[in-house]
């Protein structure tokens, strides 16, 4: 270790985020090593590290021989100065060296908000933070993750971007890179080159023209370049790369546990979720692997917990039957099975009994909307009977804890939309009072708001962000409108959403504001304790850009959206279908009830009628 990081470890919060040595870290002879790869997170080791997507990559880039794949994560303000002080780069957890020893610096980025964290941790490495102004193959600085289906905020200081599944788009975009320094190739020879790999977007190589009033008239692909580039996915979820001998953190941090990934995709279809749109078309994995991976990855971290994972649990088709497979080797060792949340249409006496044994804590419901009306236009095809239904199940079987999730902002909405949302609550409490089989130990109800985000390549990418005084008006109303002391209520910090929806929208124009508040010391704005929507306004004021142009606008059918050039698959002609079916209230059936067109299918080698 760096004699000067033994020195001021001592003076800064959770020195373990920075020391590296767990057990499972992968660390290499550098000599028998050809490419180095700096896998960055651009928030804290204890949120990186739960984050599924980092562990497959990593578990797959250091399978490749002769490739060495290092975890990097965004100091806290403590450390970032100490390094400042001391003059220590940022460097990999493995090795302890300065990422500017690495070949690629690659980004997981899920979240907008993580934008200036990139741009505070390439500068702390000493890496020159614009594209252009790294004029070498080394280091390579490149990105992937949800956020980067609209990667034009970014498009300045990324060299290339990988779109959707990482598990073989990877290993293809390293060995080129290997092949490009092996013979010499310039940095733009190797960008066209790697342009042409399905998945890979350039941003250099698309010329961007504007309106007047400051809509985006033209992107012109150059050099060779597919006008449109397409994500990619992983087709068998069976032959998919899953971590199963897996880095066990030496400090605590957010999900720490076995996280076992059913399948990918999403059958609801609800007309607000990115995820939803991005990771189509759904694909299983098989029961029985899933049930081997459990046991394999319990076994290899000591683990007492497994999360089943995906972005809607409750609809993997054997979820029962594996529960039943996994339950002799739980009771043996102690461990629980949990979900991160449920669907309330299809949460049973049964899956309850399977779960969590012993340890009746509390269950997560995300209604979305307070009304059946709202639900129909977000395509949440969940009743209020399905919920109160779930909620009889829940507290009968001895639970005393519900979370409801709400959105508050959706297109449509109505003040009878936001107390409807205070009448489910009171609906739910008194749901308790008749079914509960423990009235002993009270009931606790939560009920959590966040503001709706319009957001790229889904059904309400046209619809505006309302203004933050009406979200604010709508909070205080609910506040106002929920009465029973059981029920908690929590809502979501105003300032963080607008902007998010800001840089969720944004052109390539906002690179000059995201430098310019980087430079005002935005870093880690994902944390309250760092995030000020003021230095960002003044940064905006100076670059002579107005956020709520991207916020806060209704945008026409016709317009071309910033991210016109990247396709997750799903075709605009059904979002736009999808869009006109919420303003008539219209709901589509899930996947699996019948294909509604989507367009993902074809990514599969299927049909799909568009």
């Amino acid at each position: 270790m760096d004699k000067r990081l033994e020195r001021i470890l001592p003076r800064v919060q959770k020195p373990a985020r920075y020391v590296g040595g767990e057990y499972n870290a992968v660390v290499k002879e550098k000599a028998e090593v050809d490419t180095r790869i700096a896998f960055c997170f651009p928030d804290t080791y204890e949120i990186g590290m739960s984050n599924l997507g980092m562990r497959i990559l990593y578990g797959i880039m250091n399978e490749m021989p002769g490739v060495w794949c290092e975890r990097v994560f965004a100091p806290w303000g403590d450390m970032e100065e100490e390094m400042r002080k001391a003059g220590i780069p940022l460097f990999g957890l493995e090795s302890g060296e300065p990422i500017t020893n690495h070949d690629i610096v690659a980004f997981s980025v899920g979240y907008e908000m993580a934008f200036p964290a990139i741009l505070n941790m390439l500068d702390l490495a000493g890496i020159p933070m614009r594209a252009a102004e790294r004029t070498g193959l080394t280091p390579l600085v490149i990105a992937g993750g949800t956020a980067m289906y609209n990667a034009e905020p970014m498009a300045d200081f990324l060299d290339l971007v990988s779109l959707g599944e990482g598990e073989e788009i990877t290993v293809e975009l390293v060995e080129l890179h290997r092949k490009a320094r092996r013979e010499g190739w310039s940095k733009q020879e190797f960008l066209k080159a790697a342009a042409q790999l399905d998945g890979i977007y350039v941003p250099s190589l698309y010329d961007i023209t504007y309106h007047e009033d400051g809509t985006v008239a033209a992107i012109v692909a150059k050099d060779g370049a597919p006008q449109v580039v397409t994500k990619r996915i992983v087709r068998d979820m069976d032959k998919s790369y899953f971590p199963a001998k897996t880095i066990v953190p030496s400090t605590e941090i957010v999900q720490d546990r076995v996280t076992l990934e059913l399948f990918r995709g999403c059958i609801r279809g609800c007309r607000f979720c990115q995820a939803g749109y991005v990771y189509r078309p759904v694909r299983n994995r098989s029961k029985d692997l899933c049930a081997q991976y459990a046991v394999e990855a319990c076994n290899d971290s000591g683990y007492q917990e497994i999360t089943l994972s995906s972005l809607s649990t409750s609809d993997y088709p054997p979820l029962t039957e594996l529960c039943d497979q996994l339950e002799d080797f739980c009771d043996e060792r102690h461990v629980n099975l949990s979900l991160p949340s449920l669907r309330a249409d299809n949460f049973s006496m049964g899956l309850m009994q399977r779960l969590a044994k012993g340890r009746k804590t509390g269950l997560t419901f995300a209604p979305e909307a307070g009304t059946q009306r709202l639900r129909d236009v977000i395509n949440k095809n969940v009743t209020l009977e399905d919920l109160l239904q779930s909620c009889r199940t829940a507290f009968a079987g001895g639970y005393n804890a519900v979370k409801l999730y709400f959105m508050l902002g959706l297109p449509t909405e109505t003040d009878e939309d936001v107390l409807g949302i205070a009448d489910i609550a009171a609906r739910v409490m008194h749901t308790w009072r008749e079914s509960a089989s423990n009235k002993n130990r009270g009931v606790r109800i939560t009920v959590s708001t966040s503001w709706f985000v319009p957001k790229p390549h889904t059904a309400f990418q046209w619809e505006p962000q309302i203004s933050k005084e009406e979200y604010e008006r709508r909070v205080k109303l609910l506040r106002e409108a929920i009465l029973t002391k059981t029920v908690t209520y929590n809502w979501h910090d105003s300032d963080t959403s607008f902007l998010e929806a800001v840089l969720a929208r944004g052109d390539r124009r906002m690179g000059k504001v995201l430098e310019t508040a980087w430079r005002k010391g935005a870093k880690l704005d994902a944390w309250e304790e760092y995030f000020s929507l003021d230095r960002w306004m003044e940064a905006f004021a100076e670059c002579g850009l107005d956020p709520h142009f991207y916020a806060n606008r209704t945008r026409q059918r016709d317009e071309v959206m910033p991210w016109s050039m990247i396709s997750s698959g799903v075709t605009e002609n059904y979002l736009w279908r999808e869009w006109e079916n919420a303003q008539a209230g219209v709901t589509t059936p899930d996947c699996r009830t019948h294909c509604n067109g989507c367009g993902a299918n074809r990514l599969v080698g299927g049909k799909c009628d568009v």
